[in-house]
Formats: C-alpha cells, structure tokens, sequence
C-alpha cells in the first residue's frame, strides 16, 4: 500500500471514531434502529420485484377481496356492473397521458389493469377462464400476427404490416368457423374485413374503426381534399332534407356528414373521439368563462342579450390566444 493511500485510510479511520457518539446507545434505540434497518432493507426489496411478481401480488390481492371473508363491495361486482368502471378508467387514462404528469399516467394505466384483473377473477370463479389464459392469448396472438418478426415474413412498411394484420385475423376467423362446424363454416366463407368491430363502441370510434380497416387494404381516399368535397355534399343533401321536414331523412344525412368528418379524422391521421373530447372541453372551458365575466359585471349570463352573448364568446377566445 502507498503512502498516500495509508494516510488517507487512517485520516478516513480517524474522522469516523470523530462522528461516532460519545456514549454508548441505549438498548431501545438499537433495537429501534434494527427495526428501521430492517424496514429499509424490505423496501428495497419490495422495489425490486419484478413485473411478473408485482402482477402476481395483484391478482392474490384482488382474490383475497373477491374471497367469503373479503370485501363486501367487490364480492358483489359482476361482469355487467364493472363495464362502467372499464370505460371511465379508459377515459382517465387519456387524460392522465394528456397532463404529462407520469405519476397520474402510471396510477391511472394501474386502475385499468385493475379492471383486467377484476374480470379475469370473476370469470375464474364461474369456471370460465383465468387471468393466465388471458394473458397466453395475447402473448400468442403478438408472436402470430407478427410474422415479420417472429418468422419468415417481411414487411417493407407499416402499411404493409397493416395489410398483412388484417389477412391474419381474416385467416383466424375462417379457422374459428371450421371449428364451431355446421353453420360456423358459412360463416367463415361469409367472414368480412369488417368484422371484430364492436357495435357497442361509441358512434365516432365505431366510425373511426370501420373506415380505418377499410383503408388498410386500399379502400381509402388518395388526400384529404375528396373529404372535404364529400363533406360538402353532405351538407347540401343535409339542407335540403331539412326542408322536406323528414326527420328520418334528416337524420341519415345527419349520420352520413358525421361519417364523413370521422372519416376525415382517421385520415389526417387523429382520433375523433379524442378530437371532440377536446373540443368539448374547450367550449366548456369558454362557457365557464362567460358565465364569470358576466358575474363580475353584476349581471346574471342567461339574461343577457344574445348579441352581449357573442361579445362573451369573442372576449373568452381573445383571452385564450
């Protein structure tokens, strides 16, 4: 050892024996500070789980509540009462990832997953399925509809990818069919790329889907201005069906210029659900505004004029800008 570093090991000796307290602790405070090591030591460890591990937790936590003697609420909640909870937690989650706040992301992406496991618990009890069989499914169909990772395939482009994505759950589908027999194999031979939309989604994300798996195989519009026009027409037929007064008329022109707006969104490449969500917010947000503006002038908003209205309103935009 060199002298430098000599010096420095006794110099180092030297200033802890300094730091060290002149008295010798008391019994209870070494056995408190034991405690505090040993609390430490188990939560670093705990941090150090892995993914795996940290979902098992979950699932034998969501069991445990879900058990006789768990928790009153969650052992009365049925596949038919969460699907509330399914949509709100999907709806936060975008909120939280549009906040950049990514302690809210990461909490809300936790009460989704939660609801995953939720069901998954659920079904497991009826003897349906469990959250392992869940989790096989998607693993397995990730390796197989990724052939171009996976095997032999390649993809030049994402587009590409698409295509060859909605072939493979074409292909699935038609397999499923043979295997149900009898009429499941028509309905394999009558399957379409359309399939696998849910009815039940919103009208705008219903919209959204079919008109985005129509364009992966080319059914789609070479640029955005032929929307444009097509919007327009659908504005003219929209005014003149309100003058027959056929509100079965109106309504379906109705549906067919909002079609045509969804299907704008998708290809400039937005969500329009997302699109009018904030859109939403923001007239709300403007609303809001008005309603304060006229409470500091003395005066109550919905009697105003409507041309002191459309003043508010241009006064809220000016301010946001």
């Amino acid at each position: 050892m060199s002298k430098v570093r000599r010096h420095r090991k006794v110099e180092r000796l030297m200033l802890s024996k300094i730091d060290q307290p002149m008295t010798r602790p008391r019994k209870n405070e070494k056995k408190r500070v034991g405690r505090t090591k040993r609390r430490r030591g188990k939560r670093a460890k705990t941090k150090q789980l892995t993914p795996g591990k940290w979902f098992e937790k979950l699932v034998a936590v969501q069991a445990r509540l879900r058990a006789p003697n768990g928790c009153p609420w969650d052992r009365e909640q049925t596949h038919e009462s969460l699907r509330t909870y399914l949509i709100e937690e999907t709806y936060e989650v975008l909120e939280a990832l549009e906040s950049g706040n990514d302690a809210k992301f990461a909490e809300e992406m936790g009460d989704l997953l939660l609801q995953i496991v939720f069901h998954s618990q659920i079904a497991e009890e009826e003897g349906r399925f469990t959250v392992s069989e869940v989790i096989r499914e998607i693993h397995d169909k990730m390796i197989r509809r990724h052939p171009h990772v996976f095997g032999e395939t390649r993809a030049k482009d994402s587009a590409e990818v698409l295509r060859n994505w909605e072939q493979i759950k074409a292909e699935e589908r038609r397999q499923a069919g043979k295997k149900n027999g009898g009429a499941g194999i028509k309905l394999a031979k009558e399957a379409s790329l359309l399939d696998g939309v849910s009815h039940t989604l919103p009208a705008t994300l219903e919209g959204f889907q079919l008109t985005r798996k129509a364009a992966r195989i080319g059914f789609d519009w070479e640029e955005a201005a032929g929307i444009f026009e097509k919007m327009g027409e659908e504005t003219v037929e929209l005014r003149s069906a309100l003058k027959t007064k056929d509100r079965r008329k109106m309504e379906e022109e109705m549906g067919d210029l909002l079609f045509a707006a969804v299907n704008l969104a998708r290809f400039l490449k937005m969500d329009p659900e997302i699109a009018l969500k904030k859109a939403n917010a923001k007239f709300s947000r403007r609303f809001r505004a008005m309603e304060k503006l006229a409470r500091e002038s003395g005066r109550e908003f919905k009697k105003l004029p409507r041309e002191e209205m459309e003043a508010l309103w241009d006064v809220t935009k000016q301010a946001e800008r």
